[in-house]
């Protein structure tokens, strides 16, 4: 994926000059072809005819043919004239049909049979089929003149036909990519012109290839046989029987080996070997290859090869690129390749299983005509210091050294390497400050390093599209000079930069721009208002101030906007809404006021089921961690790959009042809500379990009141809960998933005293109506159920106190009989303490 990624960079930042440069070239070519051209001769009306019935049976919804025009005198009357179709100068016949990438759909007319002399064919990239659906119309095997056959990445399916065979004058076919099952008819052996053959990642033939057929073409130049099953074909010996063959091809094909040994090398016109993806696990110098002087590409990713590197690879002199990445670190380099002047790539990504990069560097190639243009070592446990003089490697335009152990400053020499377009030097340990590098660099990352300091006051270029400095020590103000670069990404999150962001007004290109964990003050950048492009904006964790700008809502591109832990305040702007992109939104921890806004249905992209993609590993380092998400009461880290998954909105810690907007249950791919910390109040949405994506939900520290809405129980991935310390009331829903939640977390429910029934110990009153219900409709009627009993019970006790002592103060025969039974019972109570007391003094004296 990093050499990809880097590829694309460069393809990029060469495109627009080499398109200019080769569209003048061209159209100079086709200007004076013009200009010598003879006259010719006109179509056959019986092939035209042939053409426009082929036209008649496809669906074009993108005019790709609308130059096939059948009325006579029309501008195009002429079929040599029309799109994609070339005749004879002398005899006027249709010698070429190239419809590639059209995009046509339909089926296949047999009147292309009446074009005799077609000479070339391709029907690449279409959806065209035949008249029994998918399967390949056979008749196409009846035009008995074609040399060029290009069926490529089209939807033809069943057996690879054997008639093939009987289009013997064949010289290149290319049936790639397409769906075609079976087996490989031995028949394509009688193709005996054939020069190019292309089988390549043809998904259905699975079982073991026999390519014993391939022995009889002679002629054979190009060999593609990628993803089929060869693990049980002699194919390398096969291969050393045909020595015409330039390019040999055999990426995945379930190869046991590549040590076997040829008695005679008769492959000594071999350019191309491309043998990655195929598990051979041997010592990399057993492989039979290496005499092969004549390789200018050699393929082995993903081969699980190891050992040291033969001292034979510095004698393959015609070697322009060694592809060797993804090893498993367990191979060795040590031979001197200063004699490969045409080497021109070198890759061993995650292959060394050591290395010293002084030393590394010093046997590269050091020839007058040095064409090295990209070297990538990433992830190799390289050690060492980078030498400031490396001359020998000025045509660079390419260094990727991440992920390794190289120590020590940036050398100031590589600021002379004026051919760099992209320089990758993150996760090392190099020190010291960021000297000035070249103007020419298009791509610039050196995140998570101990660089520190401040940046040059000249820092940057016109050609800079991508730069991460992140997690750093770096400090100081961003110099100015790096407004004036046409920067599509910036990343200086975690370091110590200071003071407020220059003004960066020419900035229309900016589409991630990461500022986290610094010391940035300011108000809300205004100069963001005018990067339209803008996708990933981080402000989090530095000191911005100020209410956020109603502009905001015109970045219509936005899909993460944090802007966590500042010192923003005033109300959510209403314009936030119209980020229909928008996927995450964070203003945890700041001084934000006001009530959530209500539409929040507006959020399109936090609705859908797989809104699009984004792709910020283009130009940000590898899969470093861009976004940084307090989720499931813990920190989450989100790299470059992983940052898509990510759906949430976090308004924790602000003092944000009224209600939880009930349009919010519309965000159905939420996965994490936290609105925890406020001043919220009323029910929770009673269909919040219709979120069915949350995994995350803190509604904590509010004062949310009425019942825990049943539906809560329908979160079925809900793996964090939070309910905590508001006014919750009522009985807690039933749940397989609460209950977990509560066993993990006893806490989940704490500070809401109105909750009762399962899990927690307090039961509620009545089968269906519970006891907190009726406490809380009494205090909604003014009256507390508790005290109410107690009132009645004190009440009771002194009512009846008055009622004894009115009776005997108004009725005579009460006192009488009152004060005789109180006499009678004083004198019993008189008697047993004496006797009482009688027996234990006669125990005493006895004793």
């Amino acid at each position: 994926m990093r050499r990809s990624t880097a590829i694309a960079k460069l393809a990029l930042v060469l495109a627009a000059a080499a398109l200019s440069s080769g569209f003048f070239v061209v159209a100079h070519a086709h200007a004076r072809q013009a200009a010598v051209q003879p006259a010719r001769a006109s179509c056959w009306p019986r092939e035209r005819d042939a053409l426009l019935a082929f036209k008649q049976g496809i669906n074009d919804t993108n005019d790709m043919l609308v130059s096939w025009q059948a009325e006579k005198g029309a501008p195009h009357h002429d079929c040599c004239l029309w799109a994609g179709v070339a005749c004879s100068n002398k005899t006027g016949h249709v010698t070429k049909l190239d419809i590639a990438g059209t995009a046509l759909v339909g089926q296949i007319s047999p009147s292309l049979l009446s074009l005799e002399h077609l000479e070339y064919l391709d029907l690449s990239d279409t959806s065209l089929h035949g008249p029994s659906g998918r399967v390949f119309p056979e008749f196409l095997c009846s035009l008995h003149n074609l040399r060029h056959l290009d069926l490529s990445n089209t939807l033809f399916s069943g057996r690879v036909p054997a008639q093939l065979a009987n289009l013997s004058k064949l010289e290149f076919l290319r049936l790639s990519n397409t769906l075609f099952s079976g087996i490989l008819p031995p028949q394509l052996g009688n193709l005996s012109d054939l020069r190019h053959l292309d089988l390549g990642f043809m998904e259905n033939i699975h079982t073991p290839a026999d390519i014993s057929w391939l022995t009889n073409l002679h002629l054979l130049e190009y060999v593609d046989m990628s993803g089929i099953n060869l693990s049980t074909a002699d194919v390398f010996h096969v291969a050393n029987t045909i020595p015409s063959l330039k390019a040999l091809i055999l990426i995945n094909c379930s190869l046991p080996n590549a040590n076997q040994t040829l008695t005679h090398l008769n492959l000594t016109k071999l350019e191309q070997l491309h043998l990655s993806n195929n598990y051979l696990g041997h010592p990399i110098e057993t492989c039979w290859f290496w005499n092969a002087t004549s390789i200018k590409v050699l393929g082995l990713d993903e081969t699980n090869l190891y050992g040291p590197f033969p001292t034979e690879l510095g004698g393959m002199t015609s070697l322009q690129i060694l592809s060797f990445s993804h090893n498993g670190n367990s191979a060795t380099l040590t031979v001197d390749l200063k004699h490969l002047c045409d080497l021109q790539v070198l890759e061993l990504d995650e292959s060394l299983a050591f290395g010293n990069i002084t030393e590394f560097v010093s046997k590269l190639p050091q020839c007058s005509s040095n064409e090295l243009f990209y070297l990538s070592l990433t992830d190799n446990n390289i050690i060492g210091t980078l030498p400031d003089m490396m001359g020998h490697l000025n045509s660079l335009e390419v260094l990727i050294l991440s992920n390794n152990s190289i120590t020590g400053a940036i050398p100031s020499g590589l600021r002379n390497f004026t051919s760099l377009k992209i320089l990758e030097l993150s996760s090392n340990q190099l020190t010291g400050q960021i000297p000035m590098l070249p103007r020419s660099l298009a791509s610039l990352g050196i995140s998570m390093n101990c660089l520190s300091g401040p940046l040059p006051l000249d820092f940057g270029g016109p050609n800079l599209r991508g730069l991460t400095l992140s997690s750093n020590y770096l400090t100081g103000h961003v110099p100015r000079a790096m407004c004036e670069s046409n920067l599509v990404a910036l990343d200086l999150s975690n370091n110590l930069f200071e003071g407020e962001f220059p003004w960066c007004s020419s900035l229309p290109s900016m589409e991630f721009l990461l500022l986290s964990n610094n010391n940035f003050s300011g108000n809300f950048p205004s100069w963001l208002q005018n990067c339209s492009s803008l996708v990933f904006l981080d402000l989090g964790v530095n000191k911005f101030y100020g209410r956020l700008p109603a502009w905001i809502g015109e970045l219509v591109n936005l899909r993460f906007l944090q802007l966590n832990h500042n010192m923003f305040y005033g109300d959510i702007p209403v314009s936030i809404l119209n980020l229909i992109l928008l996927q995450h939104f964070s203003l945890a921890s700041n001084n934000i006021s006001g009530s959530v806004p209500s539409s929040l249905s507006k959020l399109i992209a936090m609705t859908l089921e797989q809104p699009p993609r984004l792709d910020p590993y283009y130009w940000l380092d590898g899969d470093t961690d861009i976004l940084s998400v307090v989720m499931k009461q813990q920190e989450l880290k989100y790299g470059t790959y992983a940052v898509n998954e990510m759906v949430g909105i976090d308004l924790s810690l602000n003092h944000l009042t009224g209600g939880i907007p009930d349009e919010i249950t519309s965000l159905k791919r939420l996965l994490n809500l936290n609105l925890s910390w406020n001043h919220l109040s009323g029910k929770i949405p009673v269909k919040i379990g219709a979120m069915k994506s949350l995994e995350s939900l803190d509604l904590s520290r509010n004062k949310l009141s009425g019942e825990i809405p049943v539906s809560l129980s329908d979160l079925t991935y809900l793996s964090s809960l939070d309910l905590s310390y508001d006014n919750l009331a009522g009985r807690i829903p039933i749940g397989r998933q609460l209950d977990t939640l509560y066993t993990e977390n006893p806490s989940i429910y704490n500070g809401n005293i109105g909750l009762c029934g399962p899990p927690l110990k307090k039961s509620c009153l009545g089968n269906n109506t519970p006891e907190h219900a009726n406490n809380q409709q009494g205090s909604e009627n003014g009256y507390d159920p508790v005290l109410f009993f107690y009132f009645g019970l004190a009440a009771g006790f002194v009512a009846g106190l008055w009622v004894v002592f009115c009776a005997l103060l108004f009725k005579r025969a009460w006192r009488t009989v009152y004060f005789r039974l109180f006499d009678k019972l004083h004198d019993n109570v008189y008697v047993f303490a004496i006797v009482t007391w009688g027996r234990i003094t006669s125990r005493a004296t006895a004793s």
